[in-house]
């Protein structure tokens, strides 16, 4: 992330750009980004303060899927702007809680202790009309490459839903392995969109076309049926 002197204004990477370079220490150690995690895709995040009520549902609800993650090959990365001793206090407190139906959730993920700012800043994790010093509720979906794949941001007080988030993961890593686009509300199994026609040849041609495996609703709108 840079900032503007005149404007006092800060930039963030966007979709497609390479996620940006760092090394910080963690509470699981020092990483190095992306050296560290090549071969994964990233979930990284940032909550705005360690001890406050919905970062700890959302530190709990991140552990309990830690493992769903794992499965889709990606790796779950925090930060927020706190020390790495209140990472540490804090994460004990949480790994004692128990709610909705998580009990003591264990936190293997690392979480930045970012007091300078430097990673936050790089990321566009901090936005001046909410706060200097803290952290909004920032997504980025990183893919092996280290490419930007996806951003989301959610004000303070609205907790993520992770599930979601999951699964825009699998959406994008169905679309890489198979060439095509998912639907609204699209979950593994269900139908995908293929290539919009780009000749008018094409486009009649595959309008005529319905076949067990494919179907259009239009022109414009193809679809390939997925083994259930």
């Amino acid at each position: 992330m840079s900032m503007n002197e005149e404007t006092n204004c800060y930039s963030m990477p966007l979709i497609g750009d390479k996620a940006p370079a760092f090394t910080a220490l963690t509470t699981q150690g020092t990483v190095n980004f992306p050296e560290d995690f090549k071969g994964k895709w990233v979930l990284f995040f940032s909550h705005p303060s360690d001890f406050t009520p919905v970062c700890t549902t959302e530190f709990m609800t991140l552990a309990s899927m830690e493992e769903s993650f794992k499965e889709i090959n990606t790796q779950l990365i925090g930060l927020s702007v706190d020390s790495l001793y209140s990472h540490i206090a804090w994460i004990r407190k949480i790994e004692e809680l128990e709610w909705n139906g998580i009990c003591k959730p264990k936190i293997n993920f690392p979480v930045i202790a970012d007091l300078n700012m430097k990673v936050s800043k790089k990321y566009g994790m901090l936005q001046p009309n909410v706060s200097s010093t803290q952290a909004v509720r920032a997504v980025f979906i990183i893919d092996p490459e280290s490419v930007i794949r996806a951003i989301i941001y959610y004000p303070l007080t609205t907790g993520r839903n992770f599930e979601e988030i999951r699964r825009a993961i699998l959406a994008l890593q169905k679309a890489d392995a198979d060439h095509c686009s998912t639907p609204a509300n699209w979950v593994p199994g269900k139908d995908v969109i293929i290539p919009t026609p780009t000749t008018c040849e094409e486009a009649e041609r595959k309008m005529a076309e319905n076949s067990d495996t494919e179907y259009s609703l239009d022109w414009f709108l193809r679809f390939r049926k997925e083994s259930k």
